[in-house]
């Protein structure tokens, strides 16, 4: 089985928030890979993986780094990968992560998702995945469904909430 997502993260103590990333690919059967590998650390490392991450087959890469942030746009200047950066909240909230991983220069385009939101990284990435492979995108539309549904269930429980001036 060869990965079509990697999962980029700066330091494995951004792991319990990519994990919910690898979470989501795994529930939709999507092989993936995760490694650690920092911009600042070990940029030979990063600039290898970058330049061969096509070649490996690989279709989209999530990395994640907070603080400078710099790992998600040094991929994505490497390859013609779709990049998905996911900012880390380690100081300052996360705005700083944030704002380091949203202001690419023209030309060197890098996905952002919300602080912390390695989930929403990997349903854009299942997203991505989906316009050439219709198995991922049957399951992608099965579990869309799925959402409507959570909702529905809410607002049964919600029904039976009483407060003395409630009306529904």
């Amino acid at each position: 089985m060869k990965p079509l997502v990697s999962i980029i993260m700066g330091s494995t103590s951004d792991l319990p928030i990519l994990g919910k990333a690898a979470q989501f690919l795994d529930s939709m059967q999507i092989p993936f890979e995760m490694n650690a590998l920092s911009a600042h650390r070990t940029p030979a490392e990063v600039e290898d993986f970058a330049r061969n991450a096509e070649q490996r087959g690989l279709k989209v890469i999530i990395a994640a780094a907070g603080m400078a942030a710099a790992l998600p746009g040094v991929i994505a200047a490497m390859t013609n990968l779709p990049v998905i950066g996911v900012p880390i909240s380690s100081t300052l909230q996360g705005k700083d992560a944030l704002l380091s991983i949203v202001q690419m220069p023209p030309g060197i385009a890098v996905a952002t998702v919300g602080i912390d939101g390695a989930m929403n990284a990997a349903v854009l990435a299942t997203q991505i995945l989906s316009l050439s492979d219709p198995e991922i995108a049957a399951r992608f539309a099965q579990y869309r469904a799925t959402l409507s549904d959570k909702i529905v269930k809410a607002n049964e429980e919600l029904a039976k909430v009483k407060y003395s001036y409630k009306t529904n």
